[in-house]
């Protein structure tokens, strides 16, 4: 007899897998994420992160895809996605032994969320509302969220991602000012737009201008058709 005919699943105890989902977007100059409203126990009518339980036969990347259609109605591909880390607590979940693999996402002009399957709501919450107590969340998705904004906040430094915030042209004004929401600080425009400037691939010019306001137009970019390390990383200043 093989030693998988030999093992027995009933001599451990049994636990479950989940996905959850932090999906930021730029709405109204604003860093925001999606949110449902519990419709079910425990923590229901509670705010949470889109997420569920991974099917016997899904794999983690396809389950977290799911989830957020199905609780969010959002079926738009992210713009970029990526693993957070696992969370595994023992008393995370009231329900049972859970680990959750969390995930974090970036959506581009994101549509407004719908609930759906057991959901009683969905909605943009702005990150800062979160981090600051503002909005609780249910199970340890405040946790989840303060991981998931410091992996975007350290992926601006060293990677082109913050052009995923934008689906058409920019102005390197525009692409400063996601640093900026992201951040929560101020950039000087010259420096910036120097430094920007002298990444090879980077910006790819549209060849048009914005015509829009007074004096000089400025000149409108897409994003590059790949993310891609920096070799000179833009960084940020750290706060004591």
């Amino acid at each position: 007899m093989s030693d998988v005919e030999d093992y027995d699943p009933r001599a451990f105890p049994p636990f479950a897998v989940t996905v959850d989902l932090v999906v930021f977007t730029i709405r109204d100059d604003r860093l925001q994420l999606v949110l449902v409203q519990r419709g079910t126990p425990p923590f229901e009518r509670s705010w949470a992160l889109p997420g569920g339980f991974v099917h016997i036969d899904e794999d983690l990347e396809d389950a977290a895809r799911r989830e957020l259609a199905e609780e969010t109605g959002v079926d738009t591909e992210p713009r970029h996605l990526a693993q957070l880390g696992a969370y595994g607590e023992p008393d995370r979940d009231p329900r049972m032994r859970v680990v959750t693999i969390a995930w974090w996402a970036i959506m581009a002009d994101l549509p407004d969320p719908e609930a759906g399957t057991d959901a009683a709501h969905a909605d943009l919450i702005g990150v800062d509302d979160v981090v600051e107590g503002r909005v609780e969340l249910a199970f340890d998705h405040h946790r989840i969220v303060i991981d998931a904004l410091e992996a975007l906040r350290d992926r601006l430094e060293d990677t082109t991602i913050a052009t995923t915030f934008w689906t058409d042209e920019f102005r390197i004004s525009d692409l400063r000012r996601v640093y900026e929401i992201v951040w929560d600080t101020e950039l000087e425009p010259g420096n910036f737009q120097r430094k920007v400037r002298k990444v090879p691939g980077w910006l790819q010019p549209t060849g048009s201008y914005d015509e829009r306001g007074t004096g000089r137009p400025a000149e409108l970019f897409y994003s590059p058709p790949e993310l891609f390390h920096l070799d000179s990383p833009i960084r940020r200043e750290r706060r004591k």
